[in-house]
């Protein structure tokens, strides 16, 4: 169980870092003319931005506090957050009728929930 608590923080922090660094660096526009990212269109760039340092804080609120022993707790909390990141994606994917990608942030909100119920119940980060 543990290391299947692993890979599926670890699957959500590399899918939080690559979209954390796309929408901190990549220019809005870019963003809005690719496939899913219509919703960037109609947000501020300092919006998309913010979300895209949040997702980059997720990736390491996921892996380093339990790699570095230093408030392992944090794990299933930001994994909490991450669910709620992507109740916010699937409805803003529901506005703008992009159904595939629905399924995906849902595939994301299960693991997040695995990685959180886990580390909350029977595998917690205890020495």
């Amino acid at each position: 169980m543990n290391l299947a608590l692993w890979i599926a923080a670890g699957l959500l922090a590399t899918i939080a870092l690559a979209g954390g660094i796309t929408k901190t660096f990549v220019p809005k526009q870019k963003l809005a003319a690719a496939n899913g990212g219509g919703w960037t269109g109609d947000a501020s760039v300092g919006f998309v931005k913010t979300l895209g340092v949040l997702e980059v804080l997720a990736a390491v609120g996921l892996i380093l506090p339990a790699v570095l022993d230093i408030a392992p707790v944090l794990v299933p909390v930001t994994a909490i957050c991450w669910i709620l990141l992507m109740i916010g994606a699937m409805i803003t994917h529901l506005r703008y009728g992009e159904a595939r990608f629905i399924v995906l942030n849902l595939i994301y909100l299960t693991l997040a929930a695995f990685v959180a119920w886990g580390r909350l119940g029977p595998e917690p980060f205890t020495g």
